[in-house]
């Protein structure tokens, strides 16, 4: 793992992350000390899941966004 200075990435940004991009990583040095590490974010593939996959599996009723009965509500309000 190759090691840069704060100085040398504030010249030319681009350049590092490009290399990154490609797969590079980096030690960031600063006075003499190291800070952190720049590398490529590991990703995961993951396939998406597919649209309607649980598609009959159940159903919203109608009543769905109605009104909660008063003793229910007074049960979350403490009424």
């Amino acid at each position: 793992m190759q090691k840069v200075t704060v100085d040398e990435i504030q010249q030319n940004p681009l350049k590092y992350l490009n290399l990154v991009k490609a797969g590079e990583s980096f030690i960031i040095i600063q006075a003499d000390k190291e800070i952190a590490e720049l590398k490529p974010i590991q990703s995961i593939n993951k396939q998406l899941r597919p649209f309607g996959l649980c598609a009959g599996e159940f159903t919203v009723p109608d009543d769905f966004d109605a009104p909660l009965p008063q003793d229910i509500l007074n049960a979350f309000e403490g009424g």
